[in-house]
């Protein structure tokens, strides 16, 4: 069998789904599961799928991907773009895109596991693929640890993982230490006294409560925490009201909070409920604020060892220039949490997906920013080659370097 993974690309990037509803992706994950003959757990997490090639003696190597999308209406123009749609958990239909690359994942893991299948003469050991649902939610992982993936598998010598991001396509991006932010999602309820839009001394408002919120909330990364660290404190979202002449009773803020480690995790925390509910009382708020998290996810931490052990692989592979330092990213996954729990060490890296002349062209132009779409974005699509080409032989490169020799 040969799996033609431009079509699955394809396939997977017009279907996307939101978080604990891929039962689309996950059926065409198991059909080629089938078709390359290997056994697998399905609705692991509600919707995770792994399995595992077992292949004599020899360190067992997990391999990671993600598979969920986003609300994102598709902006991209390209052929194959998604027009689907979801219902969100607030039960609103919204639109739905892989707008963070999951299907690129899937699409180079089930090819790597081909690749692995088909020369299990030349290493030794077991490797146990996990297809995971909800990593936007930051809530998968740790849905198919709770399900028993962790006792239902060998548990790992090493978990790898990877993400398409907008480097060049050809470009590893890999740092020992902490690769990615600890984060904190809250849901923050302002609580006023609605009333008539035009008698205002009667009520107390949540909406320029809210507003007042949201502008000083700015304050804590740039006049709170020192310049040289990293800090990200985001309101995503606000909801308050439905006319225009109706004061509510409450207005509901989303927070998006990023740092580097546990100890800027608790300045940034308590420097932000500080101002919420300092700004309600400068409101008058009879009631305190409701302040609730809805996810935490701890740094992604790269074990040094490991890191150096693969740095040295992928550069005899690709070629030094091939693997760069890209910093920490201040966005954050999930994936660690297998790790963590099964004490074993962790290597999680980025792969390019963007065009190398078009990049460059932004680059020289001074103009990355604004002209190359970053994960997230309506316009993100990764070029499909050497995009999905490179991330299957970036894990086979990487699981081959910590498994057996031949079997």
């Amino acid at each position: 069998m040969t799996i033609d993974l431009e079509a699955l690309y394809i396939d997977l990037h017009r279907h996307p789904e939101l978080s604990f509803q891929e039962t689309r992706t996950a059926g065409v994950i198991t059909r080629e599961l089938q078709a390359l003959g290997l056994d697998f757990v399905e609705g692991l997490g509600k919707t995770g799928v792994a399995t595992s090639i077992v292949n004599g003696d020899g360190p067992v190597v997990w391999l990671r991907a993600d598979m969920d999308g986003l609300p994102v209406p598709e902006q991209t123009g390209l052929p194959y773009a998604s027009t689907a749609r979801g219902t969100d958990p607030a039960g609103t239909e919204v639109p739905v895109m892989h707008a963070c690359g999951h299907d690129m994942h899937v699409t180079a893991l089930l090819g790597a596991l081909e690749q692995l299948v088909a020369t299990k003469d030349q290493w030794a050991g077991t490797v146990v693929a996990v297809f995971q649902p909800a990593e936007e939610y930051g809530a998968g992982s740790q849905a198919m640890i709770a399900d028993g993936v962790l006792d239902r598998f060998p548990k790992p010598d090493i978990v790898l993982g990877q993400h398409v991001t907008p480097l060049p396509a050809g470009v590893i991006g890999v740092r020992p230490g902490t690769q990615m932010a600890a984060s904190d999602g809250l849901t923050v309820t302002l609580l006023g006294r609605g009333g008539h839009g035009s008698r205002p001394q009667s009520t107390i408002d949540p909406v320029v409560m809210a507003a007042a919120t949201v502008m000083r909330l700015q304050t804590v990364v740039s006049r709170e925490v020192d310049p040289r660290d990293v800090a990200v404190v985001t309101v995503g979202s606000i909801h308050a009201g439905l006319k225009n002449n109706i004061i509510p009773a409450e207005a509901k803020l989303e927070l998006s909070l990023r740092y580097p480690d546990d100890e800027a995790r608790a300045s940034v925390l308590s420097k932000v409920e500080r101002i919420v509910r300092a700004e309600a009382a400068a409101s008058g708020a009879e009631e305190e604020p409701v302040i609730v998290t809805d996810h935490s996810l701890p740094p992604t931490i790269n074990d040094a060892d490991a890191t150096a052990r693969l740095v040295r692989a992928f550069s005899s592979a690709f070629g030094d220039d091939a693997v760069i330092d890209p910093g920490m990213f201040t966005g954050s996954e999930d994936v660690s949490w297998f790790a963590r729990e099964s004490g074993a060490p962790l290597v999680f890296w980025f792969w390019g997906g963007v065009d190398p002349a078009a990049f460059a062209a932004a680059q020289a132009a001074g103009t990355v920013e604004k002209d190359i779409p970053t994960n997230h974005s309506p316009f993100f699509a990764p070029v499909m080659h050497p995009t999905i080409e490179r991330g299957v032989d970036n894990l086979v490169v990487a699981a081959r370097e910590f498994l057996g020799g031949s079997a």
